[in-house]
């Protein structure tokens, strides 16, 4: 295979370097009239014999002797330049300690100062810009990497970029001081992508303040600098750290404490870390996952959830399509809130006019909602409620969309399971999604309204950036501000346990709707009703989504359930998942691999959404919805 060259630096040039570093030390070694090798070599000996004269007891011609060979004048001319050639050759190997032997060579007058300062700068920012370099010359390989974003989003190299590019100056300047630091450092900013130019006038200017600093302290010093440097390299890592600690402490707690907002948000962060809904995934999650695992061994198939729901792709694991999912309830008819996918497109127009026909066929009006067809946890979802703010989500979002009317009435969340062996199936959680309003006074602002709601200030950071727009205003004695529009837990909506309200009409429609689906077992139905009174009676439902086996019986998030219980009941559903996916097996249903399983979940890391090779199961035609539905009115719908 042929080798990938360095942008910007080709082979041969860093051929002839190595070769012309290699000529230069060989003739400082060598050349008769250089004694410098001779000088070091004595000097080395005498150290490890304890023959040396320490430099307070030396006079000035027996301390500049011994090491320059008997020099008494710096040097000139070629063996001038050859030993600047070395030491800036030296500094790739070690900058700090070439600096430090520059230093001692000016105090044994080998050198003169601007000599040594200038061969070592030199050295200095040239190794730093080959690191760069090198960095850059990584970037592409590295980025396009699957394994790379597996674990690094495309959303974090943007942020480090843009970060890195306004910190340059600040970023070059500490990692100078700091040894340790600088090979990461400065690999990491050609791995983003910096200015060349730019970062090489930051090196530059830090490595200008360093360098004679270094340089003249080797000088006055000597031997103790030596000493002194090995103990700075040794703990400086930790005293920057220590210091940053400090700092942060100041910062985000110190601070924050002198001003009311500054206490409701570290009260926000104190509510997140004792409420375990609040929780992120990688807390939460470990033990579901342990059980899920030791659930594997005790069926004989890690991955045998995969054939609980036969009809949709690894049983709606992860990266499933919502058309799709959508299309398969084709035959429930009016029960599914109507729909249409906007394919994948960069011309905002046609769409545009996509979602105006879509619109216009089925008597739609605004709000309208938006949402990404392979998407999680409430993420890209908008509600649009004029033409401005629908074509604003259509420009920042080029993916493939779900347009689907937009239903008036609170939300529900039923988590339904059957057995293939059984005629009817049950549910086993209602949650109820209760949307976030607060109430104006008159006098707080809003965000003085959500830094006291105690429900709100849980996510306050959250709703803060979401309404940074409206913060400022202040609404009316009574005003309804509408804080959470998406019954999503993630996007700041209540989750109570809706047990009370199942009834046997509410479970017999709910079943009916589920036989709809070809092959579907076990998972959560989204449902909005005009009315709870509808709900419990099983009428008018709208099927807003179905979601496959990693769907969650959310009712667990409701603040009065323990976390205990929480665990209960994920144990408990992953238990049936693997049951009925047993009995699936049985019935000539395989699961998904695990190889299959691991390039599915590699291809959602990179946000390619659906492996290349997953076969659509619907036809292309049944991607809409029925137009005609005489049964939903225009006012229904919103």
């Amino acid at each position: 295979m042929r080798a990938k060259r360095i942008p910007g630096l080709r082979r041969r040039w860093l051929l002839f370097t190595l070769l012309a570093g290699v000529s230069v030390l060989l003739y400082v070694g060598l050349s008769p009239g250089g004694k410098l090798r001779d000088g070091v070599v004595r000097f080395v000996d005498d150290v490890q014999s304890g023959l040396a004269v320490a430099r307070s007891a030396a006079d000035s011609g027996e301390s500049g002797g011994r090491l320059s060979g008997g020099r008494t004048s710096p040097m000139e001319g070629h063996e001038l330049w050859a030993t600047g050639a070395a030491l800036a050759i030296g500094t790739l190997i070690s900058e700090d300690l070439t600096c430090i032997a520059a230093g001692l060579l000016v105090a044994q007058k080998v050198l003169p100062f601007w000599a040594a300062t200038l061969a070592c700068l030199v050295g200095i920012v040239v190794g730093d810009i080959l690191l760069l370099l090198a960095g850059r010359g990584l970037r592409r390989m590295a980025w396009e990497s699957s394994w790379v974003r597996v674990f690094v989003r495309p959303e974090a190299i943007q942020h480090g970029e843009h970060w890195i590019e306004r910190k340059g100056p600040v970023v070059a300047l500490i990692s100078r001081f700091t040894p340790g630091t600088r090979l990461a450092t400065y690999l990491a900013a050609g791995l983003l992508g910096v200015s060349i130019f730019r970062f090489s006038v930051y090196f530059l200017i830090a490595a200008g303040l360093w360098t004679p600093i270094l340089v003249g302290l080797s000088t006055l010093f000597g031997s103790a600098m030596m000493e002194f440097w090995t103990g700075y390299e040794r703990y400086a890592l930790v005293a920057l750290l220590m210091i940053a600690l400090g700092l942060f402490g100041l910062f985000k707690v110190g601070l924050p404490l002198l001003t009311r907002r500054g206490r409701r948000l570290l009260w926000s962060r104190y509510q997140r870390a004792i409420r375990w809904e609040f929780w992120p995934p990688w807390v939460f999650y470990p033990p579901v996952v342990a059980y899920i695992l030791w659930l594997g061994i005790r069926f004989r198939h890690p991955t045998l959830f995969t054939a609980v729901n036969p009809g949709m792709p690894q049983s709606g694991f992860l990266g499933e399509s919502k058309s799709e999912i959508l299309a398969g309830l084709r035959e429930a008819g009016e029960s599914v809130a109507r729909w249409r996918l906007l394919p994948a497109s960069e011309n905002v127009e046609c769409r545009m006019k996509e979602l105006v026909d879509f619109m216009n066929a089925n008597r739609l009006g605004f709000p309208i909602v938006l949402k990404p067809d392979v998407g999680q946890r409430g993420e890209g979802v908008v509600i649009a409620k004029s033409p401005e703010e629908a074509r604003s989500a259509l420009e920042s979002a080029p993916q493939a969309l779900i347009a689907q009317a937009y239903i008036e009435g609170p939300e529900f969340g039923v988590f339904y399971v059957r057995r293939p062996s059984e005629p009817r199936g049950s549910i086993i959680s209602i949650t109820e999604k209760r949307r976030l309003w607060l109430t104006g006074d008159g006098v707080r602002t809003v965000e003085e309204l959500i830094l006291d709601d105690e429900r709100a200030v849980c996510m306050a950071r959250f709703h803060l950036r979401k309404h940074a727009a409206r913060l400022d205003e202040v609404p009316g004695p009574g005003e309804a501000f509408p804080l959470v529009e998406v019954g999503a837990h993630c996007r700041g909506s209540l989750f109570l346990d809706g047990k009370r309200i199942q009834t046997a009409e509410l479970e017999a429609a709910v079943d009916r709707i589920a036989h709809c689906s070809p092959e579907f077992y076990f998972g959560r139905f989204d449902f909005r009703a005009p009315s709870e009174d509808d709900f419990c009676r099983g009428m008018r439902l709208k099927v807003l989504e179905l979601n496959g086996v990693t769907s969650e019986a959310t009712h667990i998030y409701d603040p009065a359930n323990s976390l205990w219980m929480a665990y209960r009941t994920l144990f408990t559903q992953w238990r049936l998942a693997f049951e009925i996916a047993a009995e699936n097996r049985a019935r000539g249903h395989p699961a998904t691999s695990v190889l299959g399983l691991g390039r599915l979940v590699l291809a959602a890391w990179k946000e390619k959404g659906r492996t290349a090779d997953r076969r659509r199961r619907f036809p292309a035609g049944s991607m809409d919805s029925p137009v005609d539905n005489p049964g939903e009115s225009r006012a229904e719908s919103h």
